[in-house]
């Protein structure tokens, strides 16, 4: 064993670095597959329920009215927020692969139980209206406690790449919820359709769960607190199928250990760390998730309204628009992630960001003049997005690798409760902006508005930014439990010293 007890009761480990010299094997690749599929769960529960609006809105369904229908969504995002927070915090406390297995189960009932929503009364609304919640704090949790197992279970010069592309996957599930929206309420009666479109998610979530079940906790976990002989055994599972695959594993020198003494992370210590100890990367992540959410927000979620109100597109063709839209926010985090990892973190994430918000702005002026069609509207926004899909995924990496392993995935959760807050913002306003759609004008100052955001988040990651790239994650954020002044460092890292 790597782990080994000081005579000061500590335990000093190189389970960290042996992680981070893995190459890829087909259990980093079972990893991924089954935890990423969190986001495009949530893609698909957002689109099927933008999809089914209308036809909630409908006699034969259950006749809600706009302000109702509209409630589906706020009240799914604040079950986020609660999920996030509540499931974020026993993430830290009782592991990873207990929460993500419990999260994901949260999910399913909830979102299972809304396609068994009966009537058409005001108790059918209400339960409709519960059962999207709890769907909603599924999802919120598994933000916390997915984003921490990834980034703790992958090496270190692959995880900017894998984290990004996993967050982008949340527009693979917008296709798939599309696209099964197009099939249930159009080929089936409105009553059932809509109903069945919301079985999707939960069926996806099944065979996930079947997959889940067989992986492993999180090794860095278990060693921060106090768990070393089953990090142990995890982590040696771990190399016999790096060497089943015929892959070399480099020796790890006992300077690459770290040693630790176990701490528990609560609400005290959490606060602590973000606004005492790490105030600035504080200020770094909220601004990278609210300056992202905030645009996706406007811009998602009143998609459909511009091209209706100021294109003419009819309400059944929309969400043939909304596919193209997809692919460009899809393939960016896929194809341009690797530079994450490659040319770095702040460099790709500033220019991310500030490409993108000029970009806006550009197709704004286009806007306002009235030179773009439904068809190069959707065009300039997919080039858009490309860029500020891989930057907005990006945001999600940044805050769960630059604090410390024991209040990870409540970092996480408090940053993506703030920016689901401000992000609410946005389609209000936009929708106030777009109006009847007559006048042009009104909306361009607001993309003007949302391309600024942007360019502001850019430019905090330039100021603020944390170079995280390659870099093992004690020694992006020392664990709370180290007892060492600074975290060992692996041969081949770029980033120099540590930044806070």
């Amino acid at each position: 064993m790597t782990s080994t007890a000081t005579a000061s009761g500590a335990v000093r480990s190189t389970i960290p670095a042996r992680l981070d010299r893995l190459a890829w094997s087909p259990f980093h690749t079972r990893l991924v597959l089954a935890l990423g599929v969190a986001w495009v769960l949530d893609g698909l529960e957002i689109t099927i329920a933008s999809s089914v609006g209308a036809v909630l809105g409908q006699a034969d369904t259950l006749a809600m009215s706009a302000t109702a229908v509209g409630a589906v969504a706020t009240v799914y995002l604040v079950g986020q927020v609660f999920g996030a927070l509540f499931f974020g915090r026993l993430a830290d406390r009782l592991g990873r692969r207990n929460l993500f297995m419990v999260t994901l189960a949260v999910y399913l009932g909830g979102s299972g139980l809304t396609a068994l929503t009966l009537g058409h009364g005001t108790g059918a609304v209400v339960y409709l209206l519960l059962t999207r919640f709890v769907a909603g704090a599924g999802i919120g949790g598994e933000y916390a406690a997915i984003n921490s197992a990834i980034d703790e279970m992958i090496p270190a010069p692959y995880r900017g790449r894998i984290d990004i592309g996993v967050n982008g996957t949340y527009w693979a599930g917008a296709i798939l919820g599309t696209l099964g929206a197009l099939f249930f309420l159009h080929a089936l009666p409105p009553a059932l359709g809509w109903r069945l479109g919301f079985l999707l998610g939960p069926v996806l979530a099944v065979v996930v769960l079947y997959v889940r079940r067989n992986l492993p906790e999180s090794p860095r976990w278990l060693l921060m607190h106090g768990r070393a002989a089953e990090a142990e055994r995890v982590i040696a599972l771990v190399e016999a199928q790096s060497h089943q695959s015929g892959r070399a594993l480099r020796p790890v020198d006992d300077s690459d250990a770290i040693e630790i003494r176990p701490v528990r992370g609560g609400y005290r210590t959490l606060l602590r760390v973000l606004f005492v100890d790490h105030w600035r990367r504080s200020v770094l992540g909220a601004s990278l998730m609210i300056t992202q959410s905030f645009l996706y927000n406007a811009i998602f979620f009143t998609y459909v309204l511009v091209l209706t109100r100021f294109y003419g597109v009819s309400a059944d063709n929309a969400p043939l628009y909304l596919i193209g839209f997809a692919l460009g926010n899809l393939l960016g985090p896929l194809t341009i992630g690797r530079l994450f990892d490659t040319v770095g973190r702040k460099p790709m994430i500033s220019g991310t960001y500030i490409l993108s918000g000029v970009l806006l702005a550009v197709t704004a002026y286009l806007f306002d003049q009235g030179v773009l069609t439904a068809a190069t509207q959707t065009i300039a926004w997919c080039v858009i997005f490309f860029f500020a899909s891989a930057g907005a995924s990006a945001a999600y990496l940044t805050v769960s690798e630059i604090f410390p392993l024991e209040v990870r995935a409540q970092a996480i959760a408090v940053f993506f409760a703030i920016a689901q807050c401000f992000g609410a913002i946005g389609p209000v306003l936009y929708g106030h902006l777009i109006g009847a759609g007559t006048n042009p004008s009104r909306l361009f100052v607001g993309y003007l508005i949302g391309g600024a955001v942007m360019v502001v988040g850019g430019i905090v990651e330039i100021v603020l930014g944390v170079r995280a790239e390659r870099r093992p994650l004690e020694s992006v954020a020392l664990p709370l439990s180290a007892l060492t002044g600074k975290a060992p460092r692996r041969a081949g890292d770029i980033a120099t010293g540590f930044s806070s």
